[in-house]
């Protein structure tokens, strides 16, 4: 039996790179998909080829996870296209590029709105339900520059740090439910997150930085992820050499901080 089978599963973030990957992931494991992200048309394309890989039925919900207002309302509708939801991916996220002194509030606020807020108050209207109904796996996907500071990225930085406060105390508070949680930190992986990001007036970044251009494919990272996922992993690395950071920063914070003033960041 595939391993998803008879599982709802919801993925926010899903309409390119590693949310479009790894819906793709838990399609071929027979998982019945909720799909969110900005764009309706990719929406609707990733809907078509989960149907044609194996999923069972397949829901989009798009959505603008900045307008914070409205986020009740989107977890409603996803709870209840299928009347419960096994495993809630929040993958979504906008990254950023600009100095700390540059950067203006606005984009600061926006950055941690997506990032931060969103996956926060969509989890808080998710949790109740997964405890009554037995259990429930929780995702986010976080970053490496979640692990420590690292230049031009002030409100992204911030953003996922505080995404591993909000869900690590979760897993501590909700493990007698039956609630688990797996924290995704990636590293390099080609998507779009650089040509999103937005510069420290809000304008678009519009171009793929060197370093996402190099990482693993999103399909490479999909199969760690839905493969930790399944196992109930508490925290999965995803990357190469750069996560070697993640491990620097534990035990040589020191040296730790000296590598990360002299990154190039774009």
């Amino acid at each position: 039996m595939k391993k998803y089978a008879n599982k709802v599963v919801w993925i926010t973030g899903s309409s390119s790179g590693i949310g479009r990957a790894t819906a793709m992931r838990f399609a071929q494991e027979g998982a019945t998909l909720i799909l969110t992200a900005l764009e309706a048309d990719l929406l609707q394309d990733v809907r078509t080829e989960c149907l044609s890989l194996g999923s069972p039925s397949v829901t989009t919900l798009p959505f603008d996870l900045s307008q914070i207002d409205d986020l009740p309302r989107l977890a409603e509708n996803a709870l209840s296209a299928y009347g419960h939801i096994d495993v809630f991916y929040n993958n979504a996220g906008i990254s950023q590029r600009g100095t700390t002194v540059e950067t203006d509030m606005k984009v600061i606020r926006k950055v941690m709105d997506i990032d931060y807020f969103a996956p926060v108050i969509l989890t808080k209207a998710v949790l109740p339900r997964m405890i009554e109904q037995g259990g429930g796996q929780l995702a986010v996907t976080t970053s490496i520059n979640g692990c420590f500071g690292f230049p031009l990225r002030c409100a992204y930085s911030s953003a996922k740090h505080a995404l591993y406060g909000f869900f690590e105390t979760i897993a501590a508070e909700n493990y007698k439910d039956n609630i688990r949680v797996t924290i995704v930190t990636p590293g390099r992986v080609q998507t779009n997150i650089s040509l999103n990001a937005l510069e420290k007036d809000g304008s678009k970044h519009g171009k793929m930085d060197a370093g996402q251009a190099n990482g693993i494919t999103p399909e490479k990272a999909a199969d760690k992820i839905v493969n930790a996922i399944y196992k109930k992993k508490n925290e999965v690395l995803v990357g190469s050499g750069e996560l070697v950071m993640v491990y620097i920063k534990r035990f040589f914070p020191r040296l730790c901080a000296k590598i990360a003033r002299s990154i190039n960041a774009m």
